[in-house]
């Protein structure tokens, strides 16, 4: 049985808002019926948002609902749900709720393991205040994750990029941010009910984070309430997936390149996130979108480059209009209104999706045009694929449309894919970013070599073997080659950790596949494009494989270039951002 994030995530959530009573099969409701509050902080609500919508929350008696640190009304007689991040802010305001008598019962869930300093602070609080007695259930929920799609997942830890290389940053600042991130992997396996075999290179974060989630997998596996114990309530596979862990310098290019496929290029240019975005509406305003797997067009078409969504749309449009002439014809033969009328609704719901892609491949062609993305998305692929373009198309790249983020960004991809590049080219380059006012840094390439503490020489090495000769990513080769499980120069020295094993045989390499199921994540940020190009690889690989995705952050281009000009600052190399 694959695994499922997504459904095994809304499950979970079901079964918590039923206060944690068994769920009708069925319904996917609980057996007695009780109307409740849900309380929730920022961070939860952001779990529940691309999981759960209004109507469902009513499904599960749950009329009303709001964020943690509104100020709200008592309702006596009426059982409260809180979904809230385990915080010293959040443990005070339940205690204040709960001495208020705000509400009849009150069921505690926290994403996250509650620490025990505050599971006391919360004990004394309540007792302290007479109103422990209110207190029905405090339960651990392990769900500290959003879950995007069924393949898809984020930690939603911000700026963990620059956090891990802040040459500022002490011993505990990074054991911090590294136990963060194990324990948002930790969420992701135990509501999966997996333990998986942990892959990943030597040295740096990844390492890190390997070695850290290998030990807290063994200490839980040593402790009574073992959420893996097989015959449990979750399925497990026959065989253990696999947890590939890279960290974002692994593939630096692909976190700043423009991608011209419809996913990656609505959340660039669009600003998806939570699979929602705003456009602006063919007769004015601004219209709201949701975008994910109950879109048929979206599920079909994420993957194809935008020109092929367009004629996708156009295909779809003209099939609707045929279907609705034929639904006309019958309409005037009374033996066929019935069946004509029966077609209304479903022609309505198709008319609706075609309508909102059409609105957002319009607003998308319009920004297209204006800032010459497909020209930057080709020239930035041609220098993966051939390591390097003509100078004369980058200068004409820098001097042409675009915004300066855009134009910073294709720079950076220039100097880090260039085979050879001298200071002649490099001025003319510089020359060409302040003329468009993208930088007001005199020499980009002296910042790029300090800011990864190596040449460009060295780091364009790992650059200009991107693409191999099927145009797949290294990350996505490189996933490839660890789920075959056959001996392979790329991969033979990658680290292998077994929590299930004896401690002696972490840190060997040897694993025989080949993996049906992997978790690859990716430590510093993440993107649409790297998910992407996993999900191909699954469709085109027979027997039949599965991959989930998961990073730190889902990035934009340039999100991820403001952070590494926040790291630049911190590193004493001026403000390369200064004018974005």
């Amino acid at each position: 049985m694959a695994l499922n994030l997504r459904q095994r995530q809304k499950e979970c959530i079901a079964l918590m808002l039923n206060l944690n009573q068994p769920v009708n099969a069925t319904s996917g409701m609980a057996n007695e019926e009780v109307y409740k509050m849900l309380i929730y902080d920022k961070y939860c609500q952001n779990i529940l948002s691309p999981l759960i919508h209004v109507e469902d929350l009513l499904k599960h008696g749950l009329t009303l609902h709001c964020l943690i640190d509104k100020e709200r009304n008592p309702f006596l007689d009426v059982p409260a749900v809180y979904f809230v991040q385990p915080t010293h802010a959040n443990i005070q305001r339940i205690i204040a709720d709960t001495s208020n008598l705000l509400y009849d019962s009150f069921h505690l869930n926290f994403s996250s393991v509650i620490p025990r300093p505050l599971l006391e602070e919360l004990a004394s609080g309540a007792v302290n205040s007479d109103s422990i007695h209110r207190i029905s259930k405090v339960r651990d929920q392990y769900m500290e994750f959003v879950t995007l799609e069924d393949n898809l997942f984020s930690l939603a830890q911000m700026s963990s990029y620059v956090q891990l290389n802040d040459p500022s940053a002490g011993d505990r600042e990074i054991e911090e941010i590294i136990d963060k991130i194990v324990s948002g992997l930790f969420c992701v396996l135990a509501t999966l009910a997996v333990v998986p075999i942990i892959r990943c290179p030597r040295g740096g974060p990844a390492e890190m984070v390997a070695s850290a989630l290998d030990q807290r997998l063994r200490d839980h596996l040593l402790s009574k309430n073992n959420l893996f114990r097989e015959g449990g309530n979750f399925v497990s596979s026959f065989q253990r997936p696999i947890l590939c862990l890279f960290d974002r310098n692994f593939e630096l290019a692909v976190g700043i390149q423009h991608d011209f496929r419809y996913q990656p290029l609505v959340h660039d240019v669009l600003g998806l996130r939570l699979n929602r975005l705003n456009v602006q509406g063919e007769k004015g305003g601004m219209k709201s979108y949701e975008l994910d797997s109950s879109d048929p067009f979206w599920a079909a078409n994420r993957s194809l480059a935008f020109p092929e969504v367009a004629g996708e749309i156009e295909c779809q449009l003209a099939k609707y209009k045929k279907d609705v002439d034929e639904v006309n014809r019958r309409t005037r033969n009374t033996k066929h209104l019935m069946s004509a009328v029966n077609c209304l609704p479903e022609l309505t719901a198709r008319k609706q999706v075609i309508d909102k892609h059409t609105n957002i491949a319009t607003v998308l062609l319009g920004e297209i045009k204006e800032r010459s993305l497909d020209a930057f998305a080709n020239k930035e692929y041609d220098m993966m694929a051939r390591g390097g373009i003509d100078q004369k198309e980058v200068l004409g790249a820098l001097k042409g449309k675009g915004t300066k983020m855009d134009k910073l960004r294709f720079a950076i991809m220039y100097l880090i894919s260039s085979e050879t590049i001298n200071q002649a080219q490099v001025e003319l380059v510089e020359a060409a970013l302040r003329e468009s006012n993208s930088t007001s840094r005199s020499n980009i390439v002296d910042w790029a070599e300090r800011l990864y503490r190596q040449s460009i020489s060295a780091m364009t090495a790992g650059v200009k073997n991107l693409l191999s000769s099927d145009k797949q990513l290294a990350l996505t080769r490189t996933v490839e080659a660890l789920m075959e499980g056959k001996p392979n120069p790329e991969v033979d020295s990658y680290l292998m950790f077994d929590p299930r094993a004896p401690k002696p045989s972490s840190g060997s390499n040897h694993l025989k596949g080949p993996i049906k199921e992997a978790i690859v994540f990716m430590v510093g940020g993440g993107n649409y494009v790297e998910y992407g190009s996993l999900q191909e690889l699954v469709q085109r690989q027979q027997p039949v494989r599965h991959v989930i995705y998961g990073t730190t952050e889902i990035l934009t281009g340039g999100e991820f270039v403001e952070q590494l000009a926040l790291l630049g600052q911190k590193m004493g190399l001026g403000d390369i951002g200064s004018a974005i």
